[in-house]
């Protein structure tokens, strides 16, 4: 069965920070016929960045999803990891199920950076229609919705998401600057 990108005719720009997963991730999307032509990967040059030097002068965009780091340090990360193993029944150690550093933490965790997401967003409104990101952490949602006040969001929606045990949430915001277009 096609992809539903090859479907609907949907097309999406992957972004990474990592060169070595950038390249990974252009492999499996020329490795796949049915969407090589409809996903295209750009590196992000700045890990303190989420859109300055992906989304491009003329360009606009329907959405963009975002999973941030969750945690603000190693010793959090792997805090989570024990503690998602204790609770799974399981003694092994390791990091996080095997995510890579950059993956897993940033400076000021994932209130941190979906702060500078959302500051950074406002610069981006007349390019995108809805910026949505997953937030792992329901305590986080009254600054978030504070920062998204200050940026002038129009519109927000926290969409609940339950796998399991395991709780999260989609923020999605949007500004008054782009109509979104309906799917062709």
């Amino acid at each position: 069965m096609p992809a539903p990108s090859a479907n609907y005719g949907w097309s999406f720009v992957g972004s990474e920070v990592d060169p070595a997963a950038l390249r990974w991730a252009k492999k499996i999307v020329a490795a796949n016929p049915s969407v090589a032509g409809l996903i295209e990967c750009r590196l992000q040059k700045s890990s303190a960045q989420c859109f300055h030097g992906i989304l491009q002068p003329g360009e606009h965009f329907d959405l963009t999803l975002c999973n941030p780091p969750f945690h603000s340090s190693a010793a959090e990360a792997a805090e989570g990891t024990q503690r998602k193993l204790r609770n799974l029944g399981g003694k092994k150690a390791g990091l996080n199920f095997g995510g890579k550093a950059n993956e897993l933490w940033c400076e000021g965790g994932e209130l941190g950076f979906i702060r500078r997401m959302i500051e950074e967003s406002a610069a981006f409104a007349r390019q995108c229609g809805w910026f949505t990101t997953l937030v792992s952490k329901s305590e986080h949602l009254p600054c978030l919705e504070q920062a998204l006040r200050k940026v002038k969001a129009v519109e927000v929606k926290i969409i609940d998401m339950a796998q399991g045990q395991k709780k999260s949430r989609i923020l999605a915001w949007r500004f008054s600057g782009m109509e979104v277009r309906p799917p062709a």
